[in-house]
């Protein structure tokens, strides 16, 4: 582990990242006091999130033709008299 102050962390910022790329700790101290650590960033498996609501609701036979007539008056198209 590295242990570095504010200064020289500013000064040396991309060689610390460098080895905390690497796999290093690197604490960050103000005055001798520890303020700060930077670790690598290790990404999380996200748990996939397709089907979530399976089985929570139905899609209606007519989906398609659901207010169809409404609609097609909207673009000008069809029976306008029908909607």
């Amino acid at each position: 582990m590295t242990f570095v102050n504010i200064h020289e962390a500013k000064t040396q910022f991309s060689r610390l990242l460098e080895a905390v790329a690497a796999g290093e700790s690197v604490t960050i101290a103000r005055a001798g006091t520890p303020v700060a650590r930077l670790v690598r960033y290790e990404e999380e498996d996200r748990e996939q999130r397709l089907g979530f609501l399976a089985g929570h609701g139905a899609v209606p036979e007519d989906f398609d033709e659901l207010e169809a007539g409404p609609i097609e008056a909207l673009f000008g198209a069809g029976d306008a008299a029908s909607a």
